[in-house]
């Protein structure tokens, strides 16, 4: 059984050692799409999320969308337990595995295949699944003899390519995944959405965020809309796309 619900999700983030007028200026850019204030002990309170709900049952797959620094990467943190709420209640139902940073817990002097092994572990999977899968793994990086090499001596795109064959091969009753189809060239970005999709079908909740309208409306039945951190609109992905789309791209009166 798969369940996530949040209940007003409220988080405040202090922002400590500003001080003076002109260092508060250098945090104003945050209070452009999220509310600012001050606590008693004078510090800049940043509020990155006000009063988010949403309920989800196994089966949905909810995208978040908005504007950057309207809180989804921090809506996504809450859900994977990093960030504590300041208010709300969050109650999660099945094992929660968060892909936010895909790059994290590579290690640098290890090899390609060693990395597949250390990553698998360090995401929660059991040693015989890591070897059931490695081969699998293997051949979806494209990495070929560059697997057996050290990290540190691949380029950018090898890297995230070889994190993003690791973290497919996860299972999880709820996935949460930030922005993970930025990797590769153009053919192997469409390999990659057909795995994540595959990998979404495969688990009981899915919550991502990404950049990409029509991903959301092909991979998600729901869809979420932040505006400065509180819930603009929350329904069917198709239309929640269309009115954030219209939003950020009026068309012209008659």
């Amino acid at each position: 059984m798969s369940e996530l619900r949040a209940s007003k999700i409220t988080v405040e983030l202090p922002v400590f050692e500003v001080q003076g007028r002109s260092l508060r200026k250098r945090v104003a850019a945050l209070g452009r799409r999220n509310a600012m204030a001050e606590s008693a002990e004078g510090a800049v309170v940043v509020r990155a999320l006000s009063d988010v709900s949403f309920h989800l049952t196994r089966g949905d797959r909810l995208g978040l969308i908005g504007q950057n620094g309207a809180g989804k990467s921090t809506l996504l943190r809450v859900l994977s337990g990093i960030y504590k709420p300041t208010a709300g209640v969050l109650a999660r139902t099945g094992k929660t595995v968060p892909l936010l940073d895909i790059t994290l817990g590579l290690d640098e002097h290890s090899t390609g295949r060693q990395n597949i092994r250390l990553r698998g572990l360090f995401l929660g999977m059991h040693p015989e699944l890591i070897r059931d899968r490695e081969d699998d793994i293997a051949a979806f990086s494209e990495l070929g003899d560059y697997l057996d090499m050290p990290v540190r001596t691949y380029s950018t795109g090898m890297r995230m390519r070889l994190a993003f064959s690791i973290s497919m091969a996860v299972q999880a009753d709820i996935l949460l995944l930030d922005e993970v189809l930025g990797v590769g060239d153009s053919a192997f970005q469409e390999k990659a959405k057909a795995r994540l999709h595959e990998v979404a079908s495969g688990s009981g909740i899915v919550v991502l965020a990404l950049h990409s309208s029509p991903a959301i409306m092909e991979m998600c039945n729901k869809a979420l809309w932040l505006d400065r951190g509180s819930v603009r609109m929350l329904g069917d992905s198709h239309e929640v796309v269309r009115a954030y789309d219209d939003f950020m791209h009026p068309r012209p009166a008659a």
